[in-house]
């Protein structure tokens, strides 16, 4: 064996002798045992104070109050039951000698049977089975697993909720609904279940909120009218449907439940100002011709990098989309598709627009993005990948070349 792995090991069972016996071998004042009381104690008292003010702001519900009050008061307890000072005094003295004798001859043992002492040779080798990521294999595999055992276990709630959502990464819609209907018939109305109930529903009909996605984010409202998800996802349903009225009303509320000086509540406040315009100014609807100058589009090239084309998938979704260079991120057009037709060319237009008051004729600069998400969610994610074109001109007619060449941060 090398020299150089026994001072290692030498000096870290040194180290830890060190740690280990001076608390032991020191008297424990009892003053300080009572110190540490008090400050347990003021420490409990603060965090109380605390789940009540986050109650009262709307933060935390009821039930959730009370599981944290519950814990809280179970580890305070935990803490205040300190053993007797003298006991672990006289334990102490007899378990230090134990302890120089045993660490080192039970360390040495142990290693001699499980280690390898050469690693230490290797140590700037790559670790090639931790970067491997699991294979799309590996996950239905796991998946299809955790199917099986709710098959034996129906009543389990967080099962249904985890294979729910297991479903909606993978992009299986229609098995998401029926893992989130089990929950829902478990769990009843809670606005933990009904929402992500309401969003996959929503997916399988390509993003229509209208009919029983909208019914049951309207339900969670009913139950906690500043739910923050709930009006947000009520707010996206009646701006769909071209109910912008509404759509402010429930943008209103959202903005008002927000944390102050918050980028989210100024977002939305803009959002409010941008709709509210668009509402006063309203003129009858006419048909936009293709050569009319109100038809806005803008052509993208979108390519994959070589080296990120061993970790995406052919089935991973592609989202292309426009998004203003200031205020809300939510797209002004997007164009989902998919990993195996790249490289391809798409133009956005009004059309692709998700809000009817945040479109692309409002602009005349925008961000250009295109990314892929192996969750198929609208919402970047970190890990993704994507590419960006910081500033596009909406006046020009030149085609905007996008490569996917970086990660979600």
């Amino acid at each position: 064996m090398n020299s150089v792995f026994w001072l290692v090991a030498a000096v870290m069972v040194l180290i830890a002798l060190l740690i280990i016996l001076p608390p032991l071998w020191r008297k424990q004042d009892s003053t300080t045992i009572d110190d540490l009381d008090q400050r347990n104690i003021r420490i409990a008292r603060d965090r109380l104070a605390e789940l009540k003010a986050n109650k009262a702001a709307g933060g935390i519900s009821q039930s959730q109050y009370d599981e944290q009050v519950a814990e809280l008061e179970l580890a305070l307890s935990d803490d205040l039951e300190l053993a007797n000072p003298t006991n672990t005094q006289s334990q102490g003295r007899w378990l230090v000698y134990v302890l120089v004798a045993t660490i080192p001859v039970l360390s040495a043992a142990l290693y001699w049977t499980l280690g390898d002492y050469q690693a230490i040779t290797h140590i700037n080798e790559p670790n090639q089975a931790a970067s491997e990521a699991p294979s799309p294999e590996a996950i239905n595999k796991m998946v299809a697993g955790l199917a099986e055992k709710l098959k034996a276990k129906p009543k389990n709630l967080e099962g249904w909720l985890m294979l729910g959502r297991s479903y909606k990464m993978l992009q299986r819609y229609p098995e998401a609904v029926d893992a989130f209907a089990h929950a829902y018939q478990l769990a009843g109305e809670k606005a933990e279940v009904m929402l992500p109930y309401a969003e996959v529903l929503a997916l399988m009909n390509e993003g229509n909120w209208a009919g029983k996605p909208q019914e049951l984010v309207r339900k969670v409202l009913a139950l906690d009218p500043d739910n923050l998800n709930g009006l947000w996802l009520s707010a996206l349903a009646s701006a769909q449907q071209g109910d912008k009225k509404s759509a402010i009303g429930f943008l209103r509320k959202l903005e008002a439940v927000l944390p102050p000086e918050s980028t989210e509540k100024q977002q939305i406040h803009e959002l409010i100002a941008n709709t509210e315009s668009e509402l006063g100014n309203a003129v009858p609807a006419k048909s936009v011709q293709p050569d009319s100058p109100s038809a806005v589009s803008v052509t993208i090239q979108v390519s994959l990098a070589t080296e990120l084309k061993t970790v995406a998938n052919p089935e991973d979704t592609v989202f292309i989309y426009a998004q203003a260079l200031s205020g809300p991120k939510m797209p002004l057009a997007i164009i989902r598709k998919q990993v195996s037709e790249l490289p391809l060319s798409v133009s956005l237009t009004d059309a692709d627009s998700m809000i009817p008051n945040m479109k692309l004729s409002n602009f005349k600069q925008v961000r250009l993005l295109a990314r892929i998400s192996k969750s198929g969610n609208a919402m970047p994610q970190a890990g993704d990948s994507i590419g960006v074109v910081d500033e596009a001109n909406l006046e020009d007619n030149n085609a905007h070349k996008i490569v996917i060449n970086d990660r979600v941060k």
